[in-house]
């Protein structure tokens, strides 16, 4: 049986990736029976699309959806997956702001699995919307 990794789990996986660490995620919520992972990302200086406008860089938001996408699948089997694919749709720009970005299961199948990820602002407003699919066959596990 495949542990589920809590709130304190998935902090310390965060921290123990550099890049990850470096994105600064806070896990917020995280809710087995709806399948969603919540987590909230502050704005940094690195993360601009031009120096001191405070607009977030569509390059950070995409890593943010697919990581928290990730993890919302990854909570549930225990362990982070592969990204077979994602998409990101821009809505609005995100100025200013942190973000809180939650991550929902829609399918979680034996070798795939597909989140939708929500990236809110500070407003309550839609500023990305993602969609991706992971790998979720856990190695040593025969198809």
């Amino acid at each position: 049986m495949t542990q589920r990794l809590d709130a304190n789990r998935l902090s310390e996986i965060f921290r123990d990736s550099p890049f990850i660490h470096w994105l600064n995620l806070t896990v917020e919520d995280v809710d087995y029976e709806a399948q969603t992972l919540t987590v909230i990302v502050p704005m940094r200086p690195e993360f601009e699309r031009k120096a001191g406008s405070g607009q977030w860089h569509g390059g950070p938001l995409a890593s943010v959806i697919d990581t928290v996408g990730d993890f919302a699948l990854g909570m549930l089997l225990g362990q982070g997956l592969p990204t077979i694919n994602f998409r990101v749709d821009y809505l609005r720009p995100a100025i200013a702001t942190d973000l809180t970005v939650v991550a929902r299961v829609r399918r979680l199948g034996r070798t795939v699995g597909v989140a939708d990820i929500d990236v809110v602002n500070r407003q309550g407003q839609v500023v990305a919307l993602g969609r991706a699919s992971y790998a979720t066959q856990i190695q040593g596990e025969k198809a």
